[in-house]
């Protein structure tokens, strides 16, 4: 504002210089005075302005003739700020015109260059072009000195105007001379702080306006899009434009601003600044804006949405002059179609036959319609539409004349008073009138109508379609058991035990000649399939016998039997044929004579008490009953499956932790354990019957795994709770399971990984299952005391079904301590059956 009063100071002055003789005298001394004093003024007005303590000026009778002159007119020439640059150009070329009179060329550098001088430190920043030098130039003779002067070019003017505004510096460079007058500014001279002595100068501070570039008008901080999080462990929260620190504001915890929020009816209306860390003061502006985007309505207040449309094209003298497209017209807007014609004779082809009736007249709508014509007639068939239950015909106790019997006496109807509504019989009484006419009206009619409607629309129906269905079609038509005899019917012989010991295992030798069983007694007795008289026996005085199995390769004669920690190969040598004697001799007796004559192999830390798995000779005496090797093994193995040739054979102690299932080598004397980690309590294990797998039953699944590839293979869902016996199929694609929860489950391992069929036909727990080997039968035994025949018939048509058929239930055993029947063995080549129980009986079941 200084540098514009002062521009508008000279420009009074010029302007009275210029206007005639009665106010300034036409004397070029008086002309130059009038500059000197202008240019003076205008040096002083810029550091007074500025607020600067130290006098600037040479005479201070001029600066107030001057300040005199032009106060009158201060304010009335501040409107017109725009005016002063051309009184400036026309008071320098004034000034020039009379310098050229006046001196010679060396005095005009100089006053030039001092006008330079002061129109820098006056500030002023003017751009220019042609028409502005133009119009300079093209001014009235009244405002030019001479009107006598040369009119210039315009390309004069430029060079004239570039020469005026250059400055050659001196070239005596460090002299006194000043080179450039750049950092000479307006603003106020200060002492400084730093440099004693020396002076600062302080400008004013710059306010952006519309237009400018800046942008901390709005805020302060200059830190730009940044986490704020950055600033959480320093005093400042960011800069401002001059590079100072922007300290972070006190704030109080939370109960101070609850406070706030409680004392200051204005809190409501505070949003947080999360550049500045402060609340902010939200405008009614700013709130209007906030309500209308909840409303979801425009945030603009002066938007109006239904402002009229603009008509651009209607309207007198606005239509459309021009086309839209100058294309030419395309040649099948003359042509006629011949889709439309094809589509032509199509309906004339219609109306020819009489498909279609030109002109045909509507039907007349009757003018009178019959209320109850469709009222007795029923709804029309739909999938959807379910009619509903018609309400029961009146009884007699709803007569108003019923018979007396049906007429309460005064103890029934103070009774049914006294009842609860939902406790009655009936919603009325009966009662007697002698006439129709007498009966008054029902109570209780728009409650049940009412009732009626809700039962209608609000009560679920469901159509209920009844199948006649002959039940016995339902009943799969199986062939009768007489037509798939043979199977086991009666018991043949009994092969009683002394003292009713109970007999956990049996087993029937390969040639259907011997059977063993196993007893509590620690006994392994021998016994003549046919007669039931004890041939051999073996005391091994070791605890309760837990399994015995013969070995299925008819060339040997090899019995094992579990007891507590050991697994015993025996044979009864004397009463087989010396051949197979000798091969069972020399299968058994070669790995004795091998480096390898005991095995061991380290039974783990979870086992305590054996550290080893061995193979051990016995003495010559027990050699000589039949005992043939000795095969220590952690825990008690409770099962034994052998392997159908006969070399392998893989026993089960569920109390061996991690050696729970060992597979067994007779020709090597080697011992492995298949599993490194095992799955489960593993109950019972069986080798394939023809494919190198190995099946593993825990409680609840079996696993099948190949030992050759040593992978998993598949995992057989059971869905009992634990699994007693498994047994394979000889032809190793079906299977069949018993449980303690009294189902039996047969698997067909080629349709899926569950049970295919589960039979419940027991009343207790399982604890045998076996297939027949050759016949199709299976056979189970429980608890209940009975054993279960059935015929089982498995089809090599992949697409067909196995077929169970149960023939029949064998009785005998006795329940001993809730324990029947333990163990079964079917006859090789014949439909006999053996089974041992808790009563001490072994018993042959022959057909």
């Amino acid at each position: 504002m200084a540098s514009r009063n002062a521009t508008a100071s000279s420009s009074r002055v010029a302007s009275r210089a210029a206007a005639g003789p009665s106010r300034v005298p036409p004397s070029t001394k008086t002309k130059k005075r009038a500059v000197e004093e202008i240019s003076v003024e205008d040096d002083e007005d810029e550091f007074g302005a500025a607020g600067s303590g130290i006098d600037m000026s040479d005479d201070d009778e001029e600066e107030e003739q001057v300040e005199g002159e032009g106060g009158e007119d201060d304010q009335e020439e501040e409107e017109f700020p725009e005016f002063d640059s051309e009184l400036e150009d026309g008071e320098e070329d004034l000034v020039a015109g009379e310098g050229e009179d006046a001196s010679d060329g060396d005095d005009e550098s100089d006053s030039a260059y001092g006008e330079e001088e002061d129109d820098e430190e006056s500030g002023s920043e003017s751009g220019y072009n042609s028409s502005d030098i133009e119009a300079m130039y093209d001014s009235s003779p009244a405002t030019s000195p001479s009107s006598s002067h040369k009119e210039l070019s315009t390309d004069e003017k430029l060079s004239k105007m570039i020469a005026k505004h250059s400055v050659k510096p001196d070239e005596t460079l460090g002299s006194d001379a000043k080179i450039s007058g750049a950092k000479e500014g307006v603003g106020r001279l200060v002492p400084s702080k730093l440099v004693e002595g020396g002076y600062k100068r302080e400008y004013e501070e710059y306010e952006a306006g519309y237009g400018s570039e800046s942008s901390t008008e709005d805020n302060p901080n200059t830190v730009g899009n940044i986490p704020m999080e950055w600033y959480d462990d320093l005093p400042h929260i960011g800069y401002d434009v001059n590079g100072r620190k922007i300290f972070r504001p006190a704030q109080g915890d939370e109960l101070d601003k609850f406070l706030a929020n409680v004392e200051d009816p204005n809190a409501w209306m505070s949003a947080e600044d999360k550049l500045m860390q402060q609340s902010v003061q939200l405008t009614d502006k700013e709130l209007d804006i906030i309500r209308r985007l909840e409303r979801a309505e425009n945030p603009d207040a002066d938007y109006d949405p239904y402002q009229p449309t603009i008509e651009w094209f209607t309207g007198e003298g606005k239509e459309r002059v021009m086309p839209l497209s100058a294309a030419p017209e395309p040649k099948r807007r003359f042509v006629p179609s011949k889709w439309e014609h094809k589509k032509v004779m199509k309906i004339v082809k219609a109306i020819r036959e009489g498909r279609i009736i030109p002109n045909k007249p509507s039907a007349a709508k009757p003018t009178v319609y019959a209320i109850w014509s469709d009222a007795d007639q029923a709804n029309a068939p739909h999938a959807m539409y379910m009619p509903a239950p018609q309400l029961p015909p009146p009884k007699t106790a709803e007569s108003y004349n019923p018979p007396e019997e049906y007429l309460p006496t005064e103890q029934e109807k103070e009774e049914w008073e006294n009842m609860d509504k939902e406790d009655r019989k009936t919603d009325f009484l009966p009662q007697k009138y002698d006439a129709l006419r007498l009966v008054p009206g029902y109570k209780n009619l728009v409650q049940e109508k009412f009732e009626r409607c809700l039962d209608l629309y609000l009560a679920p129906r469901t159509r209920k379609v009844k199948l006649n269905i002959d039940p016995e079609s339902l009943i799969p038509k199986l062939p009768a058991p007489k037509e798939l005899k043979p199977f086991p019917i009666a018991c043949s012989v009994q092969y009683r035990h002394p003292g009713d010991t109970r007999v956990r295992a049996t087993s029937v030798s390969p040639d259907a000649t011997f059977v063993a069983s196993g007893s509590e007694d620690g006994v392994v007795r021998l016994w003549d399939l046919g007669n039931g008289r004890e041939v051999w026996r073996w005391d091994l005085k070791s605890g309760p016998i837990q399994y015995v199995e013969w070995s299925p390769y008819k060339d040997e004669a090899l019995l094992v039997a579990l007891v507590e920690g050991k697994v015993v190969v025996m044979s009864p040598l004397a009463l087989v044929a010396p051949t197979v004697a000798a091969a069972t001799l020399t299968h058994v007796n070669t790995a004795f004579a091998s480096s390898a004559a005991t095995t061991k192999m380290g039974a783990g830390k979870e086992v305590k008490g054996t550290e080893a798995i061995k193979w051990v000779r016995p003495s010559e005496k027990e050699r000589e009953r039949g005992v043939l090797v000795y095969v220590e093994v952690p825990g008690t193995p409770k099962q034994v499956a052998w392997h159908r040739k006969g070399d392998y054979f893989a026993t089960v102690a569920a109390d061996a932790s991690n050696k729970s299932v060992l597979i067994h080598q007779l020709s090597k004397h080697a011992t492995q354990s298949p599993f490194r980690k095992l799955p489960g309590a593993v109950q019972r294990v069986a080798f394939h019957p023809t494919k190198p797998h190995f099946f593993a039953a825990t409680q609840r699944y079996i696993r099948l795994y190949d030992l050759a590839g040593q992978t998993l293979l598949r995992t057989l869902q059971s869905g009992v709770k634990w699994i007693s016996s498994m047994d394979v199929h000889p032809g190793g694609d079906n299977l069949i399971v018993g449980s303690y929860d009294k189902k039996l489950a047969w698997f067909d391992m080629d349709l899926s990984a569950k049970p295919y069929k589960t039979l419940r036909y027991h009343t207790r727990a399982l604890r045998s299952v076996v297939y027949h080997p050759t016949l199709p039968l299976f056979a189970s035994a429980s608890d209940d005391g009975t054993i279960h025949i059935f015929h089982c018939t498995v089809y090599t048509d992949l697409m067909q079904n196995p077929l169970i058929v149960p023939l029949k239930i064998l009785r005998g055993h006795r329940i001993t301590d809730g324990i029947g029947v333990l163990d079964l063995r079917w006859v090789a080549g014949k439909p006999w059956l053996v089974s041992s129980g808790a009563d001490g009986e072994v018993r042959l079941w022959c057909s």
